[in-house]
């Protein structure tokens, strides 16, 4: 285990610190290379990666994807994304452990609509009781409901995902609000999962209090990926800082920058 007090600041996932809040994962990408790259780039410490498409071996006429992501070098992630039913999720995660010598730590998404890709809640608690109970740890993707991040944290998963928007939609957080609730309630760590385009918008995210933002499109998706990656991580260590700050209080008058008391007319 990770020794946190050797890391100012540390993001806490179920015992372990990292020094790093932006969590990356691995699709859209040109090719493994560029994957590589961008996550470099990123100084992401968690990558996550799709169980049912990525080849960790199953195929070895194919790209290793554990080559560019060496498990000595960072915190995997598998999720279960594709999934949209809970057995097929406890399932992925169950060939996950397998395939990564009895690896725990797993992002649970059940998916409702292949449209928006919006998260079924219902599938998705029986998934992380069923997986909880199995051993796994579980970091849950999760629509913006704070009571259903309060459930999901119950459970016993170890750190609950909201979306800012769609996935892969690029849209931004759309309901801070909701978010600042999670963030406000929650004894696990709140990571914004899906919806973040830009940098701004995983500083807004980091604003807001959350405890990181994991994303993939937006960095795969970017123009130059590499640079976008690199922008996603002075982002999330701006917005950080900023939220330890504290920011001033909005007024709805100005006031002046430089005192009037005390002038020499």
């Amino acid at each position: 285990m990770t020794i946190a007090t050797a890391i100012p600041d540390p993001l806490l996932i179920a015992g372990q610190a990292f020094a790093s809040r932006l969590l990356v994962g691995t699709g859209h990408y040109a090719d493994l290379s560029e994957t590589g790259a961008a996550i470099e780039a990123s100084a992401a410490q968690i990558v996550t990666f799709a169980v049912r498409r990525s080849n960790l071996g199953q195929d070895a006429q194919q790209p290793n994807l554990l080559e560019t992501i060496a498990p000595e070098r960072f915190t995997l992630l598998p999720n279960t994304a594709g999934c949209y039913t809970a057995k097929d999720a406890v399932r992925t995660c169950l060939l996950a452990r397998e395939l990564l010598d009895g690896h725990n730590l797993v992002k649970l998404e059940v998916l409702g609509d292949s449209q928006t890709l919006y998260p079924d809640i219902g599938e998705t608690l029986i998934a992380a009781r069923q997986l909880v109970e199995l051993g796994f740890k579980v970091m849950v993707y999760t629509s913006d409901d704070p009571l259903v991040a309060r459930r999901l944290e119950e459970l016993g998963c170890v750190a609950v995902m909201p979306l800012g928007a769609p996935i892969g939609s690029g849209l931004g957080i759309r309901n801070p609000y909701n978010i600042r609730l999670i963030v406000e309630n929650a004894k696990v760590p709140v990571i914004v999962d899906a919806g973040v385009g830009t940098a701004s918008d995983a500083a807004i995210a980091m604003e807001l209090g959350c405890d990181g933002v994991l994303m993939n499109t937006a960095i795969a998706r970017a123009r130059e990926p590499i640079r976008m990656a690199s922008a996603m991580r002075k982002a999330v260590e701006a917005g950080r800082e900023a939220y330890l700050a504290g920011r001033m209080p909005r007024r709805l008058s100005g006031d002046a920058s430089s005192p009037l008391s005390g002038l020499f007319l």
